[in-house]
């Protein structure tokens, strides 16, 4: 089986905007964001179900999950909420996804129109990390 997006961009085989990364999870700026400043959250092991996370793999998980909703609240102290949807639809690896929003309607997805600004990426995972 080939490894999924995600593990080739852990693995830097794919270039990414990389925020944060320690030794089970990895973050990083996702180049069609819900909402300008999302965030993907990922353990570095590749399991496509939330609930199959081994326990110490999973508490890492959210704990590095809650670590950079900090660090968007103090980057985007403007938003009413940073929304967190948990999946691994479209690529099947976990991933938490963390993006600021101002009301319900933000929180879907729009099709991307435009192709990714990566200088505003690169940007943008330099105030977050300067938030951690």
């Amino acid at each position: 089986m080939e490894p999924t997006i995600f593990t080739r961009i852990i693995n830097g085989q794919i270039p990414c905007h990389k925020v944060y990364e320690d030794e089970q999870t990895f973050v990083f700026m996702d180049i069609y964001p819900i909402q300008p400043g999302m965030v993907l959250v990922i353990p570095k092991q590749e399991i496509a179900n939330i609930e199959d996370l081994p326990e110490e793999i999973y508490m890492s998980l959210m704990a590095t999950t809650r670590k950079l909703l900090v660090a968007l609240r103090k980057t985007f102290p403007h938003k009413f909420k940073i929304a967190v949807q948990v999946e691994g639809l479209d690529v099947q690896h976990v991933h938490v996804k963390l993006f600021p929003i101002d009301n319900p309607q933000q929180f879907h997805a729009l099709a991307p129109t435009t192709e990714p600004n990566h200088d505003e990426l690169k940007n943008m995972a330099e105030k977050i990390r300067s938030n951690l």
